[in-house]
């Protein structure tokens, strides 16, 4: 493991605060002092030998927590999935048949959020489909996936193709395909425009569509060219099967507001597309970010069980039973052919051999508004890791900081 590099200077924080490599660092310098002292603090209690260090390699397997999950979790219910999918996509057809038919301006803005989240639950039905976890049946599940990803404006195949990148690097820093932390040099790199976009509500919460043409800074590709390269030559025809479907709504849209006019489309699915991809940002990011101890690995360091676990979990309140407690995350990224309705079941069985690994998430009020405080939270710190290093964490930009805290006071 690569010494840990040093972060920013500031003036020190209280030990509960410390961050994961000065924790690291505080507990050397005591050993080397013969210290018997005590640690508590957000990153562990009790004695200092059990300071847990959230960056060393766990001292389980990836098949201990298979096992311990029961057997039934691993089933694929073909029937269950569609009638999920049927539920969700009659609510969307009833609230827009609702909003047409009223058609008052005081009702459009919650329209437009509860539609917006419905748009939300049919990319995770469609994402079940991506990962296989849907069906035990290829043909279904790149049907069901086309129609539902098509219908909100997701390029089904090159969406899936690239989240299997993802979840087969999860906390790779430089191989993760979504939501992966810029190098020191890669963010140093950007312009000042973009770096003030990237972390300042609420852009990044728009940024999927942007992140479907061009990919992350740093990476080159679209998910709409079959040549990208994020592509293998022979997911060609698959990609362009899907960016085809794509352009198939984008026509249909545009012909709908040349029949009906824009501003019916705009409010009927215009408004809900972008609470739609504001929920997508808000969520994946959060899975990623936003704790005081995640690692990121490169090198021997990164294994597919370590990435998994700086995956978060996180309570969403009411929302986690409609969008298909897609906020159990952990397991998710561990076994993803698990389907979404026994992920809360196999994350309760496997959370003994996880332990501490297994970072509990909040418990939530009805509304997921505790959240917002994390995400901003992380805006404001999470910025970029060292260039060098196998396991590295999160350090703050002090210019992006300082002017943070000016618009606090």
């Amino acid at each position: 493991m690569a010494p840990p590099h040093p972060p920013p200077p500031h003036p020190p924080p209280p030990l509960a605060e410390l961050g994961p490599m000065a924790l690291r660092e505080a507990e050397a310098k005591r050993g080397e002092e013969g210290e018997g002292a005590k640690f508590a603090g957000e990153r562990g209690v009790g004695d200092a030998d059990d300071v847990f260090d959230a960056g060393r390699a766990p001292p389980f397997r990836i098949g201990e927590v298979r096992a311990a999950i029961p057997g039934h979790c691993w089933d694929r219910d073909a029937r269950r999935s569609l009638a999920y999918v049927a539920r969700d996509a009659a609510l969307v057809a009833a609230l827009a048949g609702a909003a047409a038919r009223i058609d008052g301006w005081a009702l459009w803005p919650f329209y437009g959020l509860a539609q917006g989240t419905m748009f939300w639950a049919l990319f995770v039905l469609g994402h079940d489909c991506g990962h296989g976890s849907f069906s035990s049946n290829a043909t279904l599940n790149s049907v069901v996936g086309h129609l539902l990803h098509t219908f909100i404006l997701v390029p089904y195949n090159g969406w899936r193709i690239s989240h299997r990148t993802h979840h087969q690097n999860h906390g790779h820093v430089e191989r993760d395909e979504s939501w992966h932390p810029l190098s020191e040099k890669t963010y140093r790199g950007l312009d000042f425009v973009t770096q003030k976009l990237r972390y300042t509500l609420p852009f990044p919460l728009f940024a999927y569509p942007l992140y479907l043409w061009t990919r992350s800074p740093g990476k080159r590709g679209s998910h709409f060219h079959p040549s990208s390269s994020l592509f293998q030559p022979n997911e060609k025809y698959d990609v362009l099967i899907s960016t085809i479907c794509w352009f198939l709504m984008v026509a249909l849209l545009l012909g709908l507001a040349y029949v009906v006019g824009p501003v019916p489309v705009l409010k009927l699915y215009g408004v809900p597309y972008l609470v739609f991809v504001m929920w997508l940002d808000f969520v994946t990011y959060l899975h990623h970010h936003g704790h005081h101890d995640l690692p990121w690995y490169r090198g021997k360091e990164w294994s597919y069980l370590r990435g998994a676990l700086t995956t978060v979990d996180r309570d969403y309140g009411w929302i986690n039973n409609i969008h298909h407690d897609i906020g159990t995350h952990v397991i998710h990224h561990l076994f993803p052919q698990i389907p979404h309705y026994h992920l809360v079941e196999a994350t309760r069985a496997a959370k003994p051999v996880l332990g501490k690994y297994y970072r509990e998430p909040e418990k939530s009020g009805p509304l997921p508004l505790h959240l917002f405080g994390v995400l901003m939270r992380s805006l404001r710190v999470d910025h970029f890791v060292s260039d060098v290093g196998d396991v590295v964490y999160y350090q703050t930009d002090p210019q992006l900081t300082g002017e943070w805290e000016e618009k606090l006071k």
